[in-house]
């Protein structure tokens, strides 16, 4: 089985509905996890349906997640956000006539891809857990398939390695932006809620200072790395600049003597 976090952890691939048998037989082979029909002792199902792909927690009440780029909170994010104007845009550097090529090396469910990608930016995503591969593949054929949100979607594209792992040619992005996992982030209810089945599965990035280090090693004049308002600099490393939000804030290194001057 895939060891998706550092504590004790237990994934199933399950369905229910006889025409979602075969992709869950896929996906499971292809994840290397047991395929159960029946009842099991697991702490997470994977569950297959002929319309998507949800995470259950069986541990709790909680309702199973999956992720959905049309759904109610998402698009209220985009429509009232505050657009190129909220923190996350001005500090990627988006203006009204640049929208820059961003590299999120930290995925996870793909919300703040999805935000900038709605603002006209092309997004390459990197995530390394296998379960979060899944379900951001899974939302983002939905996405696709769905007029509303087809072309937002047509701008995300989805490596599923580690960014510091891929043997790829470095990306001619402008923008590289680091958003890792921290022990102590404080959140509203809904969002500790989304918070929670992260940390289930990836734990905390006990290696967010070397994706620092990696970032500026590379040729991407801006790092922007999301961190909670009080948190340390990842690596010690002080930023160009930092733009300060309530909860959060976003530092900003600048590489290569950049003349776009804004934070």
């Amino acid at each position: 089985m895939i060891s998706v976090k550092t504590e004790p952890l237990s994934i199933a691939v399950t369905y229910h509905e006889p025409e979602a048998a075969l992709r869950a037989q896929l996906l499971a082979e292809e994840l290397g996890l047991p395929l159960i029909t029946g009842p099991a002792t697991f702490t997470h199902l994977l569950t297959v349906h002929p319309t998507h792909v949800e995470l259950v927690d069986t541990t709790t009440v909680a309702k199973p997640f999956y992720i959905d780029f049309n759904s109610s909170a998402l698009t209220y994010r985009r429509q009232h956000g505050g657009g190129r104007q909220q923190a996350l845009s001005r500090a990627i550097g988006l203006k009204s006539n640049k929208c820059p090529w961003v590299i999120d090396a930290t995925a996870g469910l793909g919300r703040d891809s999805f935000i900038l990608a709605s603002l006209g930016c092309r997004i390459t995503m990197f995530e390394r857990n296998p379960i979060l591969q899944v379900l951001l593949k899974d939302g983002l054929i939905r996405g696709l398939d769905n007029p509303e949100t087809h072309d937002i979607c047509s701008r995300m594209a989805l490596i599923p390695v580690d960014i510091q792992q891929w043997g790829g040619s470095q990306p001619a992005a402008d923008v590289l932006f680091l958003d890792p996992m921290y022990p102590h982030r404080q959140k509203s209810s809904l969002v500790k809620k989304e918070m929670r089945i992260i940390r289930q599965l990836v734990g905390d990035d006990q290696d967010a200072d070397s994706l620092l280090s990696f970032g500026l090693s590379t040729n991407i004049r801006r790092i922007v790395v999301k961190r909670p308002k009080n948190a340390p600099f990842l690596g010690n490393k002080k930023p160009s600049t930092c733009l300060k939000e309530k909860n959060s804030r976003f530092d900003i290194y600048l590489q290569h003597q950049t003349t776009d001057n804004h934070a």
